[in-house]
């Protein structure tokens, strides 16, 4: 694909535009630094406007000047000069010995350091941990090496920009380079119609807490005690259903550090107050590494009445017949295997590729095709028909022009909200016009970013198999599937498909190689398969050989 060319101040725009819209929609949720920094903002020349920007995008805060060399800005240090008045750079911030290991080449670093260096061939790696080892002070770059003739420009605002990034995006997880992917035509965004309203974030708490989980999380990514991260946690509250999401899943992930650290104690207490979908699953495993098998028991017993999903359901049973077994109660009655298919296949071991390959390769026939298409298939099918309620204007769901899904796509409510656009969907489906619907949306459609719709595991003659050989009624048990439990039903479906055109039927086959063995999604699957008439066979691989 051919790349356009874009204008030299192409990152300036897209900031720019940016800044326009977080002030439109975010005016008064904007704090003081905030409304300082979009009014001096546009008040600086844009030389001076267009070095922030790239400063911003660029991994920092701390920079040297002789790196820094735009051709569209000139000279830097006449553009710096007005940062440098605003305060937004400084030139003599205090550095840490890692700052200035990080800012430094080897070769400089044995140069300036000269009476530390044990020998001038030492690796950098040696000797950043030899320097850190006695500095503790911090002190600007002049101080540390009086004799390099450089500048370290630090940028302070940093943070402002990322609370203004956060409010325009909705999440810390996209980035500025989204403008610039769209801009390349890399990445097509459906444009949602969405108005002035629309914003990820009704009130400043709502972001301010958002920045506190992000801060803990990522001291917790970087290592830090788990009780300090807990105390800055503790008595979290939000009104904000996704915050409040963000803060069980914070806590989710810290119970299961603690219990792989062998912390159960610990580990129990923070499953119990998270409402992280599988915490009261981990509950369970916590209580029987601890032999408290009553107190499992009785979780199971709870979790079984109103299961909160059908994994957790799945999971809950196993637990179920262990603890029987352990307490010296009537073991429940086994759950019947599903029925399906068996295919037992010995074959060379390919040079190149997977084992669902040669499979593929191995079952084709010229009036029988076989296509890979493990979770893209029926995924692909079902955001093609439902593409409309999918990416239905709603309030909440759409806030900004670069969402490849809904906001709240993941909601317990997200089906509820768009109840009349997929009821019009399934009667597609009954009275057979999908086809129509799905071929529409793939031809207008193509290459838009979709939650559901792979675009490079999708062409014409899959979906026109697909369309002639799945039975409607089959389609809609699928799509009703995925609806109840998106997350989880996204992923498990089988491999491959095998196309009968000439008879209008279809096989799906997972594929197991040797010492492979079925997934806990992938039984799931093979168990609805089995109550929907799907077929589906399991096909077991060995190597010639072997």
């Amino acid at each position: 694909m051919q790349l356009p060319d874009l204008p030299s101040d192409y990152y300036l725009r897209n900031f720019r535009t940016a800044m326009d819209w977080v002030a439109t929609r975010y005016g008064d949720l904007l704090g003081e630094d905030e409304s300082t920094f979009l009014a001096g903002f546009a008040q600086l020349p844009e030389p001076s406007q267009a070095l922030l920007v790239r400063l911003v995008m660029r991994k920092g805060p701390h920079f040297r000047l002789s790196r820094l060399s735009y051709v569209e800005i000139g000279d830097i240090r006449t553009a710096a000069a007005a940062l440098l008045d605003n305060g937004w750079l400084k030139n003599n911030h205090p550095l840490s010995i890692a700052e200035v290991c990080s800012l430094l080449r080897r070769h400089e670093l044995v140069e300036h350091f000269a009476e530390k260096v044990p020998h001038r061939s030492i690796a950098k790696s040696e000797l950043v941990v030899l320097l850190k080892m006695p500095c503790t002070a911090e002190q600007p770059l002049a101080d540390w090496c009086p004799a390099l003739t450089d500048t370290v420009l630090t940028l302070t605002v940093g943070d402002c920009c990322d609370r203004l990034r956060l409010m325009f995006f909705g999440n810390l997880n996209q980035d500025w380079s989204e403008f610039v992917l769209a801009d390349l035509g890399v990445f097509r965004y459906e444009q949602v119609a969405f108005c002035s309203a629309s914003r990820g974030f009704d009130c400043r708490q709502d972001v301010d807490d958002y920045l506190h989980l992000f801060r803990c999380r990522e001291a917790f990514d970087n290592g830090e005690d788990v009780n300090a991260v807990l105390e800055r946690v503790s008595g979290f509250q939000s009104a904000n259903r996704q915050l409040r999401l963000r803060h069980h899943k914070l806590l989710f992930r810290m119970a299961q550090h603690l219990e792989r650290s062998q912390d159960c104690e610990m580990a129990l207490g923070l499953y119990r107050i998270s409402a992280f979908p599988g915490a009261r699953q981990r509950c369970v495993r916590v209580l029987e590494k601890l032999e408290r098998f009553d107190e499992a028991w009785e979780l199971v017993r709870n979790a079984l009445e109103a299961p909160e999903s059908d994994s957790e359901r799945q999971l809950m049973l196993r637990a179920q017949t262990r603890l029987a077994g352990k307490l010296g109660k009537p073991r429940p009655p086994r759950v019947p295997t599903p029925t399906h298919g068996v295919l037992e296949l010995v074959l060379a071991r390919p040079d190149v590729g997977s084992v669902e390959y040669a499979v593929r390769e191995h079952l084709a026939q010229p009036e029988a095709p076989v296509y890979y298409v493990e979770n893209t298939l029926i995924n692909g099918l079902f955001g093609l028909l439902f593409w409309d309620a999918i990416f239905a204007p709603l309030p909440g769901a759409f806030f900004h022009p670069f969402q490849a899904a809904p906001a709240d796509l993941l909601d317990s409510d997200f089906r509820a909200r768009r109840q009349a656009l997929f009821a019009k969907g399934f009667a597609a489906l009954e009275d057979g016009s999908h086809a129509t619907q799905i071929r529409r949306a793939f031809r207008e459609k193509c290459g838009i970013q979709s939650p559901f719709v792979f675009w490079g595991a999708l062409d014409d003659a899959l979906l026109d198999l697909a369309l002639e050989c799945l039975p409607a009624r089959q389609l809609s048990a699928c799509f009703h599937r995925l609806l109840d439990d998106i997350k989880a039903n996204r992923s498990g479906m089988p491999d491959l498909i095998q196309f009968w055109p000439a008879e209008q039927r279809y096989r799906m086959i997972e594929v197991k190689g040797p010492g492979d063995r079925l997934q806990d999604n992938q039984r799931r699957w093979l168990a609805f398969c089995a109550v929907h008439d799907i077929p589906v066979d399991v096909c077991q691989v060995r190597w010639a050989g072997a």
